[in-house]
């Protein structure tokens, strides 16, 4: 039986993600949580979050969930929700500078205020559903067809450094990185618990998953 942890920090969409997991989870059980042990002890862990990546960065180090956090990435199958998404790269040019996790190697970066889209000025926050390019064959890919469209809520995107750790994309109005992945680890900057079939494949696919790319 499966045991998934759903990172509590104080900022995240966490009901919502704990019932969508309990939802695809017909044998697992899901608990959120801010305890160590807890955390390090479950099967999978997801950590979610919304917000101010100084804010985030602060309440885990006042939780002492930082090299919590650093550790399950290394032993078990470890989703990374939107800020949970950007506070693996190393750096966010949030709140003047942030320096992050530096699981991936990369920056964190405003989408340009004076770019346009369909003759019109960009729209900060990117909010709403939008299309989803796989760029890799990934098993929590498994049943989604290429280019469904996903929910996204953010004014910034990870740029890393390496593009192979890629693993899919949107455009806004320029392509940036929608989801990222490497060895255990795989990240979404959408709300997989907010786009409906696609995501609650997504979700399901992070249950059966075994760490294994």
């Amino acid at each position: 039986m499966h045991h998934i942890a759903v990172i509590d920090y104080g900022m995240g969409n966490l009901r919502s993600v704990s019932k969508a997991l309990e939802a695809v989870s017909n044998n697992a059980s899901v608990v959120v949580t801010s305890d160590p042990k807890t955390i390090l002890s479950a099967s999978h862990v997801l950590f979610p979050g919304v917000g101010a990546i100084r804010d985030c960065m602060a309440e885990l180090k006042q939780l002492e969930l930082e090299d919590v956090i650093l550790q399950a990435t290394q032993e078990k199958p470890f989703l990374g929700i939107c800020l949970g998404m950007q506070a693996l790269l190393s750096h966010s040019e949030e709140n003047s500078g942030v320096d992050t996790l530096n699981l991936f190697s990369g920056s964190v970066k405003l989408f340009r205020p004076d770019a346009l889209i369909n003759g019109e000025k960009l729209k900060v926050p990117h909010m709403g559903w939008n299309q989803v390019h796989q760029t890799c064959s990934h098993p929590l890919w498994k049943n989604i067809e290429q280019n469904s469209r996903f929910y996204f809520v953010h004014s910034f995107y990870a740029e890393p450094t390496d593009k192979a750790v890629i693993a899919g994309t949107s455009a806004y109005p320029d392509d940036f990185a929608a989801a990222l992945y490497k060895d255990n680890i795989f990240a979404a900057q959408f709300h997989p618990e907010k786009s409906q079939r696609a995501g609650l494949q997504l979700l399901e696919n992070f249950v059966n998953w075994d760490g294994q790319s």
